[in-house]
Order: structure tokens, then C-alpha cells, then sequence
């Protein structure tokens, strides 16, 4: 159904065919996923053809194995695998004059390479934007796997919850986040880096967790995601290492107030901008607008970052069926970071988040 709508997207924006180079992309397409290292791996798409996925020879059968079930064109080591393609697409159509490519992935040395075999085509047509706003929308089945993949992330928020104690490394919760989540659940791929951060470490949004020791009294923030049937969570909790202080339980609560209001006023027909606001102002309100340095939010589906930004300036409508992240954050330079985020999906009259990890304070007692 997919491809159907790129054929017809190429039909109507006059590209005769399109080179998809995103291994991501690819399996939104065709359901094969791969990682190609160096070598050459495409979907090549034509308006009036059948398609092929083109990959090395060692992942031909396995390509063939998977949910695609049209033609899968290998190549070895030792052949030239641009001249394999151009022989490929001649045998199918004589029309290769317009070419759609994924410009914020080709990268300049094989759009080169793919040039040189058809040196009078045009490759200026950018298939990305049409890409995005096709993947926007999840599918029922689309949303069971982001929901997969958010239980996952809650299970994993109790295991680094129960991890913490006094003078163990953010590294240590985090490697034993990850361990867990592969014995007990079998994920075997994080949707990113499993980030656990101690006191002021948690000041620098995406610094990685470190050697830095929990020490009492610290809030403590954890940013994790799982891949699910290839579907990615990205979720955040802060919690309090002991009592919190005054100053720590206001940020966490101001933080905690800001994404609960976004999460009610994310419905059809909010701008993403508006969105963006309704948590930004409360923060701003209550004193803390400059520590809030980063967008609300970013779409989520086979990426862990994808189209849409919830963001200041963005007027897109938001509608039922996109997913996306609410996170707003606080981050004190030398003092403390909290971030609350749960990402969901637009539903007729709301959203329903992935995540369902409790969001009152949590005080972890002193554990030595």
C-alpha cells in the first residue's frame, strides 16, 4: 500500500523512479531491515515498474526470507555495484531521466557514483518531505508496536529505579538497565544509548551516563527507549535519591504540572507551536523559562526522532493518528536537571501515551 503511494507520488511529481537509501526508510517499505556497514544497500522504486531491493550477496536470502516479496538483486564484494543497478533498471524501463532521492541521506560519494551511470538524468527531486509526512501517520498495527515497545521502557524504569545506590556509577544502572532488558525481555537493541544522570550531571540533557557516583540526596534522571518490532519508545523520569530539597521538589513539580497540561491539551486541531506553549508558559511563570532549552517534543515510530517537531515557530495541525514526545525539561547548570516524557498517539478527542510509569515523585530511601 506504501509503495503504491510512491509510485503514484512519482507518476504525479514526474520522477520516473526513486533511489531509497535510508536503511529505515527501506523497511518502512518493504518490512526488510539490515544494516549495510559500507556496503551498498537500496530500494529502488519506478512509477510504472516493480520494484527490487538491491543489497550485498551475503543478505540476498535473507531479504528474500522477509515480509518483501518482490525481486532482491545482489552483489558481490568484488563487482562494481552501481553498474548492477543501472543494468537492473534499463531492463526494466527506458524512463530515467527524473530521479527522487533521499537528500538528507545519499550521501555526496555514491549520488556521484550513481550519477556516473546515468550521467544526463536529473537527481534534484528531494523524496524525503512526501516520505515524512507519509510515515506521520501510524496504522493501528503501528501503534500496538510503539506500544510494545513503551512497556518495555517502563520495565526498564523499574529496573534502574531498583538499581540505584549510594556511590554506584550512572554507567553501572545503566549497563544493568540493559542486561535486564535483554535476559528478561529480550530486546536486543535500545532505540539509543541508555542515558542515567546524577545531580548535576542531569544539568546536560545528553550527556551520557558517565562514571560519576549517585551520591544521597541527588535527583537522579533516566532517558530510555527500546526497539520493538522495529517500532522505537523514548521515555524519561527524574526521581529524588533520598529527600528531596525544597528547591529539587519545586523543579520536579513545576516540570511534572507543565508536561500533565501539554498531555491534556494534545488533541485535533492544536498547533504544534500552541502545544509547545501551553508547557512553556507555565515554566516561564513559575520562573524557570531559561532552563527549558529544547523543544516540547519530536515525532517517534521507526525512528526515535521523526517528523513532527513539537516546536515554537512549527504552525502544523496537529491530527489523529501522528505520534510524538511531550518532554519538558528543567536544567540548572550546576545544580540539577528534571525531564518528564512520555510519548503517545493523537487520538479522536486526546492522547494516549506509550509509557505509563507513575510520575509523582518518587523518593528511592538511601541504600548503601
Amino acid at each position: 500500500m506504501n509503495l503504491d503511494k510512491l509510485q503514484q507520488w512519482l507518476q504525479d511529481s514526474n520522477n520516473d523512479l526513486a533511489y531509497i537509501s535510508n536503511p529505515i526508510t527501506i523497511s518502512y517499505f518493504t518490512g526488510y531491515s539490515m544494516e549495510p556497514h559500507e556496503r551498498i544497500f537500496a530500494l529502488i522504486v519506478l512509477k510504472d515498474a516493480e520494484p527490487f531491493i538491491f543489497c550485498p550477496a551475503l543478505n540476498v536470502e535473507e531479504a528474500k526470507a522477509s515480509a518483501w516479496d518482490g525481486d532482491v538483486i545482489g552483489y558481490l564484494d568484488s563487482e562494481n555495484p552501481w553498474n548492477i543497478i543501472a543494468t537492473n533498471v534499463k531492463k526494466r524501463t527506458h524512463d530515467t531521466h527524473n530521479w527522487a532521492i533521499e537528500k538528507d541521506d545519499l550521501s555526496v560519494a555514491h549520488y556521484q557514483l550513481l550519477r556516473g551511470e546515468f550521467p544526463n538524468a536529473s537527481f534534484t527531486n528531494d523524496v524525503s518531505p512526501f516520505i515524512e509526512k507519509l510515515r506521520l501517520y501510524k496504522t493501528p498495527e503501528e501503534i500496538k508496536k510503539l506500544q510494545g515497545a513503551g512497556a518495555e521502557a517502563d520495565f526498564a524504569f523499574k529496573i534502574g529505579f531498583d538499581a540505584i545506590r549510594t556511590g554506584v556509577t550512572e554507567r553501572s544502572i545503566a549497563g544493568q538497565i540493559d542486561y535486564q532488558l535483554k535476559i528478561q525481555k529480550g530486546v536486543m537493541h535500545e532505540s539509543f544509548e541508555t542515558i542515567v544522570q546524577a545531580g548535576k550531571n542531569a544539568a546536560n540533557p545528553h550527556l551520557g551516563p558517565t562514571m560519576n557516583t549517585v551520591q544521597p540526596n541527588e535527583l537522579v534522571l533516566f532517558d530510555l527507549g527500546t526497539m520493538h518490532d522495529g517500532y522505537a519508545s523514548d521515555s524519561s523520569r527524574t526521581v529524588a535519591y533520598g529527600e528531596p530539597t525544597a528547591k529539587q521538589r519545586e523543579i520536579y513539580e513545576v516540570d511534572r504540572e507543565a508536561q500533565q497540561a501539554a498531555i491534556e491539551a494534545a488533541k485535533p486541531g492544536i498547533t504544534a507551536e500552541e502545544l509547545d506553549s501551553v508547557a512553556r508558559d507555565i515554566i516561564t511563570k513559575a520562573g524557570y523559562g531559561e532552563y527549558f532549552i529544547h523543544r516540547l517534543g519530536h515525532g517517534i515510530g521507526k525512528n526515535v526522532h521523526e517528523y513532527p517537531s513539537i516546536v515554537q515557530g512549527n504552525d502544523l495541525v496537529l491530527e489523529e493518528g501522528m505520534c510524538f514526545s511531550i518532554e519538558p525539561g528543567i536544567y540548572i547548570p550546576g545544580f540539577a536537571g528534571v525531564r518528564i516524557e512520555d510519548c503517545g498517539v493523537v487520538t479522536k478527542d486526546g492522547f494516549e501515551t506509550f509509557t505509563h510509569t507513575d510520575k509523582d515523585l518518587k523518593v528511592v530511601p538511601h541504600k548503601d
